[in-house]
């Protein structure tokens, strides 16, 4: 079994931090060190992804729900939450089943 540590988690600014004081953060969890790779490899692609839909946004015709970025983003941040919910603390599962963005949604 893999050492877990403890991270803190900002979803908003994509952060991952190992002391609860570096920044504002909303979700504390327990994971490995591939856990947490994983974790930010989703983090890293939806920040490329931001350079995509900046470039979409200048393109009036095009509707979020029929934009291929947009459903990257929405997917990667959906696989962000079901990771936290996974390795959260019992605050962090029920904050994000009480969010019922989890609902309906499964990850390949």
């Amino acid at each position: 079994m893999e050492n877990k540590k403890t991270y803190y988690i900002s979803v908003g600014a994509g952060e991952i931090m190992t002391t609860p004081s570096a920044s504002p953060w909303q979700f504390k969890i327990q994971a490995s060190d591939d856990e947490i790779t994983r974790l930010r490899q989703l983090f890293d692609s939806n920040q490329a992804n931001s350079v995509d839909d900046f470039l979409r946004a200048h393109v009036p015709f095009v509707e979020y729900h029929n934009d291929s970025t947009n459903d990257i983003h929405d997917e990667n941040l959906m696989k962000v939450y079901e990771m936290i919910h996974q390795l959260g603390d019992a605050e962090a599962r029920q904050h994000i089943e009480s969010m019922g963005i989890l609902n309906n949604f499964t990850s390949e």
